[in-house]
């Protein structure tokens, strides 16, 4: 895999990070509200996730950042233990590559150390390969949204028991 490096954002990535996760909303048709596209986080990530028992990584090949994804709690009134993954994009480039199998594990084993003990996730249903990825990871699907995020365009809910 090339020179592939994930680790944590850093202050510098806010706009390459806000400016990808944005191109790949508008390439897989997600609508501009209700969803991660609107969310005043996505112009200040480093300082969004700042913070204890979150994280945010890139992956970065050759120098450019190429995808992220992130770890927090999930918000509004739900059992402790639970978090999120958040803001999982990525470009053209790093698809199909088992880069996004690598950056969930990544997050996962973070959720863990941090004493979370199911993580959640909201997705668009006809993002079928992103699906298929969170299937594999033992992601299974839900019937209705947890927790309030804020992304009411987002029709297909998952959980996992870390």
């Amino acid at each position: 895999m090339n020179d592939i490096k994930i680790r944590s954002i850093e202050f510098e990535d806010n706009e390459s990070i806000a400016s990808l996760i944005r191109k790949v909303l508008v390439e897989m048709g997600v609508p501009k509200v209700g969803t991660a596209y609107e969310d005043a986080s996505l112009d200040m990530m480093y300082q969004t996730y700042d913070y204890p028992k979150m994280d945010y990584y890139v992956i970065v090949e050759n120098g450019v950042i190429i995808g992220g994804a992130g770890i927090a709690p999930l918000a509004g009134k739900i059992p402790t233990g639970i978090c999120e993954l958040q803001k999982m994009y990525f470009l053209p480039q790093a698809r199909g590559r088992g880069i996004g199998y690598e950056m969930i594990q990544r997050c996962l084993s973070f959720a863990k150390k941090q004493g979370y003990i199911k993580c959640y996730l909201e997705t668009m249903p006809y993002m079928e390969a992103a699906r298929s990825l969170y299937k594999k990871v033992g992601f299974v699907p839900l019937d209705g949204p947890i927790g309030d995020t804020g992304h009411y365009n987002c029709q297909a809910w998952m959980i996992k028991e870390l």
